[in-house]
């Protein structure tokens, strides 16, 4: 006999990992399938300050550790696999991955989503020297200092207006001449007096010695370049929602996210989304925590109504 989880839950980030959390302690069987190491994007953060508990902060990656623990002590499996492929229509779900074909049935989704990078060269190799993808996880380190934000729409606007009460000056540069962000947001950001505007601009170059210098700017309009120096740079131009295994059988928003409300039920009866990769207004470690907790009482309800557990 094939073995049958009450919850398959695929990725291990801090929303996969609560949702395992809660599963397992309400005595559901329960597997989180992660292919690289606990944490997800939390793990590449090098200290998260805005996480409750944790008075002098922490680091993802030993946060990521921590959830997965909590959840195997309760008797969560975790298994290391690339999965491959999904089955979620029927009652039974298959998940296929490099090790094997694993069934469930309920499917909770936790795949994430990443920055969408400007592809620049040298990007990957300052992230944490410099580079930055989230004003609210990292902007406290620039406090006093000179940032820019690349970007033109309302999520770079606000962190522009985050970063306008941490540090000294803060550049926004965009590749247009006006945003791309709701007027109120323009006029708010607008009015900070340390903000200044670098329209029509996009980035060629990061600058740099062991950590981030400056950019170099090239105008869109002239082909002039400049030179802007700046202690950091937040790349605020978008995210890739992680839905590609699960395109044509979810429903998508037209950014590519998984359309679930708070309750986190997508239009698939036993499957569940989480964290970075549903449809939200705050993207962050706690928001995704709170997706895992609801994931996992949802999916025990719909296990009781199926009188399947």
């Amino acid at each position: 006999m094939e073995h049958i989880y009450d919850v398959i839950i695929v990725g291990g980030g801090p929303g996969g990992y609560t949702a395992a959390l809660y599963a397992t302690r309400a005595g559901l069987d329960t597997i989180v399938l992660e292919k690289l190491s606990a944490g997800g994007q939390m793990a590449l953060t090098s200290q998260i300050d805005n996480y409750p508990g944790f008075e002098d902060g922490i680091d993802g990656f030993t946060l990521g550790e921590k959830m997965q623990q909590s959840a195997e002590r309760f008797g969560a499996v975790t298994e290391l696999a690339d999965v491959l492929s999904l089955e979620l229509a029927e009652p039974v779900k298959h998940v296929h991955t490099s090790e094997g074909v694993f069934h469930g049935h309920t499917v909770i989704l936790a795949t994430g989503a990443n920055p969408r990078n400007l592809g620049v060269d040298g990007e990957q190799a300052l992230i944490g020297r410099g580079v930055n993808y989230c004003a609210a996880c990292d902007g406290m380190a620039y406090r006093g200092k000179t940032v820019a934000v690349i970007g033109g729409g309302n999520s770079a606007v606000a962190d522009a207006m985050l970063l306008s009460r941490i540090c000294e000056k803060v550049i926004l540069v965009h590749r247009r001449d006006t945003l791309r962000a709701t007027k109120i947001y323009h006029d708010a950001l607008q009015q900070q007096e340390n903000v200044e505007f670098r329209w029509n601009s996009t980035v060629t170059e990061l600058l740099h010695d062991d950590r981030l210098t400056g950019i170099r700017l090239k105008d869109v309009t002239t082909g002039e370049e400049s030179v802007l120096p700046c202690d950091g740079v937040f790349v605020s131009v978008g995210r890739v929602p992680n839905t590609s295994l699960v395109k044509g059988m979810v429903e998508l928003n037209e950014g590519g996210y998984v359309k679930a409300d708070e309750s986190t039920r997508t239009n698939i009866p036993g499957v569940f989304a989480v964290g970075d990769l549903r449809t939200k207004a705050l993207r962050q470690v706690v928001t995704a925590v709170a997706d895992g907790a609801m994931a996992a009482f949802y999916a025990e309800e719909y296990l009781a109504e199926q009188s399947v557990s």
